[in-house]
């Protein structure tokens, strides 16, 4: 493959036709169905998948065929099929839902309105995960423009990623042959740690959500005539949430969510910790600019790639700061969400979870804690030498830098889904989503340039697999 050709080809289309298709997808508020239960009325996830449908059927791919496949009252996958110069299978991935808009955007900025500034497209969806599409196939014509050979190629972009992928296991047994056997997946919705080099993510943390509740009265009463007799909920909660959590550390401390993590990914998480530098956690929009962490680099990558961690995303039972009297409250709810080491099993962790929360509850108390969702992390099998050699030369060729290996502290269910269906599969599970980039907040942003050198990387990868 012509270096020269290839960055010049898929920066035009960058330029032309995938930046303009992004900022129109950016407008469409095409929520996850966890945060959308009503998408199928409101249409926002069929005027996305069709906007996609039509600038992929609208690309000069040789053979290609282009589908949207739905099953009833699931969100709809957009399913591309390409052929190839040997039987060989890749399977390219991404989804098009999007997480809510949340709050905090800049005064200039919008979720639902795409600015382009500074070499960044900000907008909810673009690098998380609109890209992902328009990457893949870009990189396939990148080799078909020079007539390069490449594996038969499939291309799945789901609906429902943000939601825990829950649609996902049915499309993948309907499609069934469709799909192959994958011996190379590449998933391009993944983080990088800079934006200087080609990232590999070697492992995803799993997850697990719910509900903790705690009851005290059928009804608020006056705080005055009832403080000192009637226990706080909020009190009730924070004793509980200290048996699973060292209040301290935010060290978790059930020893069912803890797992020991390999050497190769101690060895890869020391490597990114001289990369990355102190940009590990300056990357934060932090409050207090001058402090510093009392943990090394290499601790904060290995708490954030694999151990588990605690994080209360939402409050239920509380009155808005306007509303809120001199009342002590009935009842109050939290909803928790734990990152999971990569290969601990989350089933297991919920009911530690459960059963050390709702055990032996405090006196007038009633406690219940109800897990919403389960999701598996992964763990990449050793990485081929092709895919390896490939990987430097790739990022040599674009970045001029090495590439490097590093785990993610995020989930996407997908990979653990086609890491036990493939097991002999590579993977190539990379990403735009570097410092500041903000994806699931406010002020999301895409990178321009590294999306143009990523779809190079991608293009040389796919070329190597087919030579390998």
């Amino acid at each position: 493959m012509d270096k020269n050709k290839t960055e010049d080809f898929v920066n035009q289309m960058w330029d032309d036709s995938i930046i303009p298709e992004l900022c129109e997808y950016i407008r469409i508020p095409n929520k996850s169905p966890m945060f959308d239960p009503d998408w199928e009325k409101h249409g926002y996830m069929d005027q996305a998948v069709r906007q996609f449908e039509r600038w992929c059927s609208e690309q000069p791919i040789k053979g290609m065929q282009v589908e949207v496949v739905r099953l009833e009252g699931r969100t709809p996958v957009l399913f591309i099929d390409i052929p190839g110069d040997s039987e060989d299978v890749v399977l390219l991935y991404g989804h098009y839902d999007k997480q809510p808009e949340f709050s905090g955007w800049a005064d200039d900025l919008s979720p639902w309105e795409p600015v382009i500034r500074d070499g960044k497209l900000y907008g909810r969806g673009g690098a998380d995960d609109g890209y992902a599409v328009f990457g893949s196939l870009t990189a396939i014509r990148a080799l078909q423009e020079q007539g390069i050979a490449h594996a038969h190629c499939v291309v799945l972009i789901e609906g429902c990623e943000e939601s825990g992928s829950f649609d996902l296991p049915y499309y993948i047994d309907h499609l069934g042959d469709r799909l192959g056997k994958p011996g190379l997946v590449v998933c391009l919705d993944a983080e990088c740690g800079n934006y200087d080099q080609f990232w590999c993510t070697t492992s995803l943390r799993g997850n697990l959500t719910g509900t903790l509740r705690a009851e005290v009265l059928t009804e608020g009463v006056h705080s005055g005539s009832a403080g000192g007799i009637v226990p706080s909920s909020f009190r009730i909660l924070r004793q509980l949430i200290s048996r699973i959590e060292d209040q301290q550390n935010g060290k978790i401390l059930l020893e069912d969510l803890h797992v020991e993590i390999p050497g190769q990914r101690l060895e890869q998480a020391e490597l990114a910790a001289k990369v990355l530098g102190d940009s590990v956690y300056r990357k934060f929009p932090w409050v207090d600019t001058q402090a510093t962490p009392s943990e090394s680099i290499y601790e904060l990558i290995l708490n954030n790639n694999w151990r588990p961690a605690l994080t209360i995303t939402g409050a239920e039972g509380m009155p808005e700061l306007v509303n809120a009297g001199n009342t002590l409250l009935p009842n109050t709810t939290l909803k928790l969400s734990f990152r999971l080491p990569p290969t601990g099993d989350a089933d297991q962790a919920a009911s530690a979870v459960k059963e050390a929360l709702e055990a032996d509850a405090p006196l007038f108390a009633k406690v219940s804690f109800d897990v919403e969702s389960t999701m598996a992390g992964w763990n990449a099998p050793p990485v081929a030498e092709w895919l390896e050699a490939s990987m430097e030369k790739s990022s040599q060729d674009y970045f001029g830098k090495p590439s490097v290996y590093m785990g993610t502290g995020g989930t996407i269910p997908f990979m653990g889904l086609l890491g036990e269906k493939f097991p002999e599969a590579q993977f190539l599970v990379t990403g735009l989503l570097g410092p500041n980039s903000n994806a699931h907040g406010p002020n999301e942003f895409l990178h321009i340039e590294t999306g143009k050198k990523l779809t190079c990387c991608v293009a040389q990868v796919l070329e190597d697999h087919m030579n390998r």
